[in-house]
Order: structure tokens, then sequence, then C-alpha cells
């Protein structure tokens, strides 16, 4: 057999074993409303939503709302799934849950000036090879940085991704960036980007492995490379905290 077909048949073997093995992360965004409680979106979270979820075996469900004062207030929810398949069939199964309806009945029932938030916004976002995993931190970890690196176009975040996956999650661990999630954005606003989220115990050591980050002698290699030039067109970073009743 012809050797560039044995190396095509190859690579794309590897390509479908990645998705196969891709999780995927619906990260949900809550506009509050000024003036309105926010207690039965919190309830509906932790007496319906979330039990409905670990009935299906989803675990690491999180939780979070901003760390600062900023308004209008945003809840952040994030629910991972094994995979897209698994992402549909949960979703299915929580609408015909009768135990999830009964217990959402009061949050469903609410009169509309009395729903919390404005709206909400949903994205999916898949893992990659190189962060696989969605990874619990430590529970000394409670503070968290979102952060969503936009690309100009589909090639500039294709080399993003390729630089994340080869270097940065190793030079990360070596200067202790936790990394909770990491994936290519594939659905929501911000296209085309990639989100992932890291775990810190506090701002002093949030710092210090940032600091670190940028002295990292392989970081500055690999930034000067011409492969990564303008990869990055504009960040977006979010510094949450976690929600009582937060699996994550």
């Amino acid at each position: 057999m012809n050797s560039k077909i044995i190396f095509f048949i190859c690579s794309l073997f590897l390509y479908m074993s990645s998705l196969a093995q891709s999780e995927i992360y619906e990260l949900r965004v809550y506009d509050m409303k000024f003036g309105v409680s926010e207690a039965t979106l919190h309830d509906y979270f932790k007496d319906a939503l979330i039990p409905a979820l670990n009935r299906e075996g989803l675990n690491k469900v999180g939780a979070f709302e901003e760390s600062g004062e900023s308004l209008p207030k945003k809840i952040y929810l994030l629910i991972p799934y094994e995979s897209m398949q698994a992402y549909a069939e949960i979703n299915d199964k929580i609408e015909q849950d009768g135990k999830f309806l009964s217990d959402s009945e009061a949050f469903s029932n609410l009169p509309v000036d009395k729903i919390p938030f404005e709206r909400y916004e949903s994205r999916l976002i898949r893992s990659t090879w190189g962060f696989p995993n969605l990874v619990k931190p430590d529970d000394a970890l409670n503070q968290f940085e979102l952060r969503i690196y936009e690309s100009s176009n589909e090639d500039a975040l294709r080399r993003k991704l390729k630089m994340f996956n080869e270097n940065e999650f190793e030079i990360f661990e070596n200067v202790g960036l936790h990394t909770v999630f990491f994936g290519k954005n594939i659905s929501g606003g911000q296209m085309p980007s990639l989100t992932y989220m890291l775990a810190f115990k506090d701002k002093a050591e949030h710092e210090k492995a940032w600091a670190g980050f940028g002295k990292n002698p392989e970081w500055k290699r690999i930034s000067k490379l011409d492969e990564y030039t303008n990869t990055v067109s504009d960040i977006t970073r979010v510094f949450l905290k976690t929600l009582p009743y937060s699996q994550l």
C-alpha cells in the first residue's frame, strides 16, 4: 500500500480516536436581574437540576459566581459530559425524569417578574488530546480563573490549540497553574475560541504561578516561534468563586 495512503489512514484513525475520547463541557452563564432574589435559582440548581444530573452519573457539576461585584451579576454552571452523545441522551432523559419535574415545579411555575435571570447563554466546549479530562481540584483550591482566548480565524485557533497540546500544559504543571478543564469552543459566542479554567488557593499563589509562567525558559522559546505568532486576538478573564453546592 502506498506510504501516503498509510499515513493518511493512521492520521485519520488518530483523529477519530481523539474525538471519541473528547469530553464535552456545557458552560452556562446566567445574567441575573437586578433587584430580584436569586435564591430560587440556587434552590433549583441545588435541589433539582444537579441531583438529576448526578442520577445520570455526572458528579462534577461546578457552580460559581464572580469574585468581584460586577453588574449585572452572573452565575456560572459547568456541566461535564463524557461525549456529545451523552450530552444529548442525558438531557433527553432529564426532560422525562419525574423526580426532576417534581423537584423543579416551584421554579418552573415562578411568575415572570420573579424569574431571577434575564437569559442564559450555553456554550459547548470539546476537550483536546493534550488535556482530555476534567480534573477536580483539591479542596484547598476554591478560587478559579476562567479564560477565553479568541482567535482571528480557524487557522489561528488551530495553531494556538497545538501550542497548548504540545507545550503549554506541561509548563502550566511545572509552574503551579492547576488546570481544571480545557477545550475548543464548538458553539456559543466569541467564536472561534478556546476556553479553560484554572484553580488556585489565593491571589498570592495565583500571581506567583503566572509570574513563573512568564519567566519559564520553554515558554520564552515557544512564544517566539513563527508558527505561533498572531494566534490570539483577544482574551476574556473572569475570576470566580464556588457556590456552596458546587461539586468542584
